[in-house]
């Protein structure tokens, strides 16, 4: 009985967190997305905490110069290995990444 318990509990622990995957992005007790929690969750992994990581030729986004709305276009349609988060992100949500990712030069 112990052996089973031993063999389920990590499956059990790895859908667990695999489910969390596929879990709504965080939003704000007025609904609005929070930006840090999105970008922690979908851009942190390739362009770092700091937006300075450039992992899988990530662009360093504090020293980016693009636009607000080139922004918004470039993480909904995607560009080079970045895929495209238009089908994975609300608008609002990718507002909320792209004014948290602005964000970055300026404060750190």
């Amino acid at each position: 009985m112990i052996r089973k318990a031993s063999v389920i509990s990590p499956l059990v622990l790895l859908v667990i967190a695999c489910g969390n995957a596929m879990a709504p992005s965080p939003a704000a007790a007025d609904g609005a997305p929070k930006g840090a929690q999105v970008y922690k969750m979908h851009c942190e992994l390739c362009h770092g905490a700091n937006g300075k990581l450039g992992f899988n030729d990530a662009k360093d986004l504090t020293a980016s110069v693009l636009s607000r709305a080139e922004m918004i276009m470039q993480v909904s349609n995607g560009k080079g290995k970045m895929m495209p988060y238009k089908n994975v992100l609300t608008a609002k949500e990718v507002e909320a990444v792209v004014d948290y990712t602005r964000t970055l030069g300026k404060t750190r």
